[in-house]
């Protein structure tokens, strides 16, 4: 048997949930399984337990039925170890290096104690980590073996799972579980202290707790929130009661327990938005039920006994209340003035337009930034002309590029007068950036963010690291845009993976494919011949696209090949097609008869149709390329200064199947070779290509948009799935 089972409870914590387990995995001390469970897993965090299970014979997954709640999935967990000890875990947070091997040597040293508690870091939202003063405490209390009746103050350690290990046998011989609710973790974490006959403490810091971002649990699509917190926390410290008076040897403990709960009923009161002499009642019977005969109220506090349990009602908390209700009121009068700031501020007609009704038919497209009718959003556009007509689509373009829209696409030019309508009155927004801070999302509109690449560079909020990378972006602006979205369409589980870590919101994944990407498995071999044609590609001619990003850190184009050079070496037989980053504008290239300047070439996936290779150094367009199964060169001479300074997501250089899509190169001279002598398709850089596109394009049967259509707009929860099958996996919810 493992002397360590740590068990990992999430439903939503796909974007840190990787990290969690590789912190464990990867501990020095290696006697343990890891225990992971979920209940439905909207956003695919299963998905990662299955994959480390399947790789590391010390995980297995548990996947429960949807609704189980935290009590389910902690206490189907424990049911599960075998372990010596339980350690609970959550999954956005870490454990530090060393850990579990300081958590070990310190049972052995203790000899086997009932419960040991260990300290813990907190790490805020946006923030570096900082000491907590349960750590504090733990430095103050003596080696030995301890008791909660000797020290009382480990009363005052965080009533949380995850700071102690619980003897399996004490678990078990005591019947110990989690309760339901929002208080079940700590009426278990007190029950571990009143149960324990012999307490160790660990003065280390062993966790590094991680601070979500603060959103409305029903939105997060956790577990609903209905404001009955305050009221839950008495029936929950009645059932701890209840746990200790069923266990005549913890009848010590009891005063300790019941004056903790009176303290904390009384302190959460101020918390209590509604049905307050419901709570007032309740924690008066709470009291007459359960106070301990020896009892005695502190501060002479015994004269308004009579007033505060025969009445039913605290008179200090009357007085409270009062003073509370004057606070909430002097506070609405800044509220109501800087509302009316902003109706004033707002143009008035947008300001009309939205105390109208909604309109269920109409949706509102854009990409890029309003540069015209592309991406991902162009995709679903045209599919949902063909499965859902009843939505008509309007995109909006900037006046610049107004020209560029094909013939028959309802369009409409930011800041005119419909502009303004269209924003008040569409139901569904689909972009591939986001959209202007002036819209405001009413609600029953919904948004829709399809992305625009696989992301290899790191991304939102990730940046915060990296000042080339976040030079000009206002975080908190980011994740107010972050707020609006609904879904959030996700390529592949890599990027589902990024998305909720780099931009954390209420957002649903809705991993389907890139829509845009659909083009790849659907073009015809006269299509391909018809796009070579138009570009001057004669037949029997090899193509390749050259196809580089751009860095943060450069104003302009700067070309890491000698692309004369290229063409030179590799003849007349191939044409160089030259695809520079959008973000910059006159690249100046060289002239050349084999080099062909694509710059300005509509549509990227053309050009991807037309090459029979791919050059690119660090494009996510090697991604959607990638769908093609055709060969891809990785051209990188400055690979550690880009995902220095940059920063990336995985090491795309490593040699590793799924890391790296076939051969690289770092000069001009080695990608010549790697053309001249036929590496470019061997066999050993198809078996990189063929891991490549297992992990990044799993959704490649030309359905993505589909999906996203029969999930968002007609409201499908099966969707059609990869290989004609029928999947739910697309649209979790």
């Amino acid at each position: 048997m493992p002397r360590l089972s740590v068990i990992i409870p999430v439903r939503r914590a796909r974007g840190q949930l990787r990290e969690c387990l590789e912190s464990v995995l990867t501990q020095s001390f290696t006697d343990i399984e890891v225990i992971g469970v979920v209940d439905g897993s909207p956003d695919g965090s299963g998905l990662l337990f299955d994959e480390f299970a399947a790789r590391d014979d010390r995980v297995q997954a548990i996947h429960l039925p949807p609704g189980a709640g935290p009590d389910g999935r902690r206490n189907a967990g424990a049911e599960r170890a075998v372990g010596d000890y339980l350690l609970f875990l959550e999954g956005n947070f870490v454990h530090l290096p060393g850990a579990l091997q300081a958590v070990a040597d310190r049972l052995d040293a203790a000899g086997d104690p009932e419960l040991l508690l260990f300290g813990h870091h907190r790490r805020p939202f946006r923030g570096g980590p900082r000491p907590t003063r349960s750590l504090e405490l733990l430095g103050e209390l003596p080696e030995g073996r301890l008791t909660l009746l000797e020290h009382p103050v480990l009363l005052d350690i965080a009533p949380v799972s995850w700071n102690r290990a619980v003897r399996r046998t004490l678990h078990e011989g005591e019947k110990l579980s989690f309760g339901p609710g929002q208080h079940g973790e700590r009426m278990y974490a007190l029950q571990t202290l009143a149960a324990a006959e012999s307490v160790a403490v660990l003065p280390t810091a062993c966790v590094e707790h991680r601070s979500r971002r603060h959103l409305p649990v029903a939105a997060d699509g956790t577990e609903p929130a209905d404001g009955s917190a305050p009221h839950q926390l008495v029936d929950a410290y009645a059932g701890l009661m209840e746990f200790v008076r069923d266990r005549p040897l913890l009848r010590p403990v009891r005063t300790l327990l019941f004056e903790r709960a009176a303290w904390e009923l009384l302190s959460g009161y101020p918390s209590v938005t509604r049905r307050r002499r419901r709570y007032v009642r309740s924690v008066a019977a709470f009291h007459r039920a359960y106070r301990p005969e020896e009892h005695r109220f502190p501060g002479g506090a015994q004269g308004l006994r009579p007033k505060l349990m025969g009445g039913g009602r605290y008179v200090l908390l009357g007085a409270l209340d009062t003073v509370l209700a004057l606070r909430r009121s002097l506070r609405a009068v800044p509220c109501a003035v800087r509302a009316r700031a902003r109706r004033t501020l707002s143009a008035r007609y947008y300001w009309w337009q939205r105390r109208l009704p909604l309109d269920p038919g109409l949706a509102v497209y854009a990409a890029y930034w309003n540069r015209g009718v592309s991406c991902n959003p162009e995709a679903v556009f045209r599919k949902a002309q063909e499965l859902a007509p009843q939505v008509r689509g309007v995109w909006v373009v900037s006046k610049n590029q107004v020209d560029t829209v094909p013939a028959g696409i309802d369009h409409v030019v930011p800041g005119t007068r419909r502009y303004w309508q269209l924003l008040a009155r569409a139901t569904y927004f689909f972009n591939n950036v986001n959209f202007p801070d002036h819209l405001v999302k009413r609600p029953g509109q919904i948004h829709v963010m399809t992305h625009h690449g696989t992301p290899l560079k790191i991304m939102g909020l990730d940046q915060q690291d990296y000042p080339a990378a976040a030079q000009g972006l206002n975080f908190d602006r980011l994740l107010q845009r972050v707020d609006r979205w609904d879904w959030s369409v996700s390529a592949n589980p890599h990027s589902t993976e990024v998305w909720a870590r780099a931009y954390p919101g209420a957002a649903r994944s809705l991993e389907s494919g890139y829509p845009r990407n659909d083009v790849f498995a659907t073009a015809t071999a006269e299509r391909i011949a018809e796009i070579r044609e138009g570009l001057g590609i004669r037949p029997g001619r090899r193509s390749i696209l050259y196809a580089p990003t751009h860095r943060d850190y450069e104003a302009a184009f700067t070309s890491r090949l000698d692309l004369v050079r290229l063409c030179e070496a590799l003849g007349p037989d191939t044409v160089v097609m030259v695809r520079t980053h959008y973000f910059y504008e006159g690249a100046g290239l060289p002239e050349h008869p084999s080099l062909v300047d694509v710059c300005d070439h509509p549509r990227i996936d053309e050009l991807c149709l037309a090459a029979d290779a791919l050059v690119t150094d660090y494009s996510s367009v090697m991604f959607d390329y990638a769908h093609l199964d055709r060969p891809i060169v990785v051209h990188a001479p400055d690979w550690e200064t880009y995902r220095t300074v940059r920063g990336v997501c995985f090491d795309l250089l490593s040699g590793k199947p799924g890391d790296t899509p076939g051969a690289v190169s770092t000069d001009t001279d080695e990608l010549a070779r790697i053309f001249l002598d036929g590496s470019w398709r061997s066999p050993a850089n198809e078996a990189l290509r063929a891991a490549f596109r297992a992990r990044f394009c799993p959704y490649d049967d030309g359905r993505a948009a589909e999906r996203v259509v029969r999930r968002v707009l007609l409201g499908e929860r099966a969707v059609p799935g990869p290989s004609g099958g029928v999947s739910s996996n697309a649209g979790r919810a």
